[in-house]
C-alpha cells in the first residue's frame, strides 16, 4: 500500500511524490467537504473493521509509515 498526496487541477487529481502503477486502485478521501458519503455493506463493516484495529492497536504511527516510504532527495 502507497501513501500519495494530491491536488485537483483541471478535474483531475495530481499527485506529489511517488508514482502509482498503471491501473493502480485507489482511495479518495477529501478534505474539508462538508457532504457525507453512503457505503455499500462490505465496503462498512470493512471501515468498522480497521476502526477496531486502531482501537487495538494493530497499527504503526504517521511516523512509522513515513519512515517507510521512499524519499525523492
Amino acid at each position: 500500500m502507497q501513501l500519495a498526496t494530491g491536488t485537483v487541477v483541471n478535474g483531475k487529481i495530481v499527485l506529489e511524490g511517488l508514482p502509482l502503477v498503471e491501473g493502480a486502485l485507489v482511495t479518495v478521501v477529501a478534505r474539508g467537504a462538508d457532504e457525507g458519503f453512503s457505503l455499500s455493506a462490505g465496503q462498512e463493516e470493512a471501515l468498522l473493521e480497521s476502526l477496531a484495529q486502531i482501537e487495538r492497536g494493530d497499527c504503526i504511527s504517521l511516523e512509522e509509515l513515513l519512515a517507510t516510504l521512499p524519499r525523492s532527495d
